[in-house]
């Protein structure tokens, strides 16, 4: 496990934004910089954070850490879904296959938690869905449960939204829809497994897909602890029977800070992140990403944007 000095010492040289108009033409989203050209993008995954649809900051080695797990669970799954990806010059960068996203994110969920029991709890949780009384917090569902989310750009918030609703609206076509979600539940699975073998539990995820050459592929990231929720399962029956939190090893870690220590869910400005605050995520992710891939995690201190320049000219992709 990376020691948090050496966490520590990342946090002057963490990626906030990746500027290099030479890669082509530069969409930045809440976390990631791409740079397209042609059929290509330059996926470059920056250490920012974000939370209730802010950018928050950034954590060390994240994008790094996120950027390596998706290539890992892209090879994983390459036999359920053909993916986007196609070179990996960084370890902070994917090359990948242009496609035309779906407008629908794909979130698939094992256990009623976070975002989804705050709502149940506030009777709002909708999504066309009859949910039955009497869940508990953090309570397993007996089939995994697909709650659809509309795309926003940055700053806009995404909004739930049933399956009768995306068909009606025509953001997907029904046969589109059918395959996604079937592909989704068999990624979630095969996720789920993987991780019941590295003593984890695949709590819930969300997908990005998109057509290709005609047809759909996998696309952004895949199961990162920035898009999926990972308890330790270890202990898990005995917190959910005393009614405790789980030990979590994803960005509800940060979600949890912001709620419980600063009343922040959203409406506002949000509170500053502490150095102290930084090092922990860094931590939690490093050690998600350890458990996951079975390897240690090993980067060297400095600019990230700076290594990043070097190996896309090394690679050919800069001049």
């Amino acid at each position: 496990m990376i020691p948090d000095d050496k966490l520590r010492a990342q946090l002057p040289h963490t990626l906030q934004q990746l500027d290099l108009p030479g890669l082509g033409e530069l969409y930045r989203g809440k976390v990631r910089d791409n740079y397209s050209r042609g059929d290509r993008i330059v996926m470059v995954t920056t250490d920012r954070i974000s939370a209730f649809d802010h950018v928050l900051g950034t954590i060390p080695f994240k994008g790094e850490v996120l950027s390596r797990l998706t290539a890992f669970w892209f090879d994983k799954v390459k036999d359920i879904a053909p993916t986007h990806i196609v070179e990996v010059p960084d370890p902070s960068v994917m090359v990948v296959k242009r496609a035309k996203a779906l407008p629908i994110e794909i979130v698939i969920r094992g256990y009623v938690t976070g975002s989804l029991w705050r709502d149940y709890q506030a009777g709002k949780a909708d999504y066309g869905i009859s949910w039955p009384a009497g869940l508990r917090k953090d309570q397993r569902f007996d089939q995994p449960i697909i709650t659809p989310s509309t795309k926003a750009e940055y700053g806009k918030h995404d909004e739930p939204i049933g399956e009768a609703e995306i068909l009606k609206q025509g953001l997907v076509t029904p046969d589109v829809w059918k395959e996604a979600t079937a592909v989704a539940r068999r990624l979630f699975q095969r996720g789920q497994e993987w991780a019941r073998t590295r003593g984890l539990i695949l709590v819930d995820t969300k997908y990005e897909m998109g057509i290709a050459d005609g047809k759909l592929v996998v696309i952004d990231e895949i199961h990162t602890p920035d898009s999926s929720r990972y308890w330790v399962a270890d202990g898990y029956e005995e917190r959910f029977a005393r009614g405790e939190d789980q030990e979590m090893l994803d960005k509800e870690n940060i979600r949890q800070w912001l709620i419980k220590e600063h009343g922040f869910s959203g409406h506002g400005t949000p509170p500053p992140l502490t150095d102290d605050v930084r090092v922990m995520l860094a931590r939690k992710y490093v050690e998600v990403f350890e458990k996951l891939t079975g390897e240690t995690f090993a980067s060297e201190v400095g600019s990230v944007a700076a290594r990043i320049e070097r190996n896309l000219r090394a690679t050919g992709h800069l001049a």
